[in-house]
C-alpha cells in the first residue's frame, strides 16, 4: 500500500487479512513480513480498465525492500480484491527476480465481469425469493 493511501485510509487492509490467516491457519516458518514489497508511486484505481492498461499503470510501481529476507523462500503474497491480475503478476515476477524460490497469490474476494454478474444474478435471486 503506497504511504500516502495508508495515511489517508489510517490502515492497511491487506496488513489486517495477513495478520489474521497467520493467526488462524498454521505454517511451517511463516514469517510475516509486511514490508517485503514497497510501492515507489502511486498507482490509479485499475477497476473496469481493459489490458494492456493495467499493465503500464502498475510496471516499475513495486520494488522488494528486502532482497535477502525474500532470497530462497516460498513466499505467499495476500491481497484484498483481485482485479485484472496485473499487480499481482507484477509483485509475483518482482519476487522471483528478487530470488524467491516460489510465489503463491491468496485473494479475499475478486471483481466479476458484466457478465459473469449477470450469469449469477438471476441464480441469486431465486434464492432470495425461497
Amino acid at each position: 500500500l503506497y504511504a500516502g493511501k495508508r495515511r489517508e485510509r489510517g490502515f492497511n487492509q491487506a496488513e489486517l487479512i495477513a495478520r489474521k490467516a497467520l493467526k488462524e491457519l498454521t505454517f511451517d516458518n511463516a514469517q510475516l513480513m509486511i514490508d517485503a514489497l514497497e510501492r515507489t508511486r502511486p498507482t490509479a484505481s485499475q477497476i473496469g480498465w481493459t489490458r494492456p492498461q493495467p499493465r503500464e499503470n502498475i510496471r516499475g510501481a513495486f520494488r522488494v525492500a528486502h532482497p535477502n529476507k525474500i532470497d530462497g523462500r516460498d513466499v505467499l503474497l495476500l491481497d484484498d480484491v483481485f482485479t485484472t491480475g496485473t499487480t499481482a503478476s507484477e509483485c509475483a515476477r518482482i519476487l522471483l527476480k528478487a530470488g524467491a524460490q516460489n510465489v503463491w497469490v491468496a485473494t479475499v474476494a475478486r471483481t466479476l465481469k458484466h457478465q459473469e454478474a449477470l450469469e449469477i444474478g438471476p441464480q441469486f435471486e431465486t434464492a432470495q425469493a425461497s
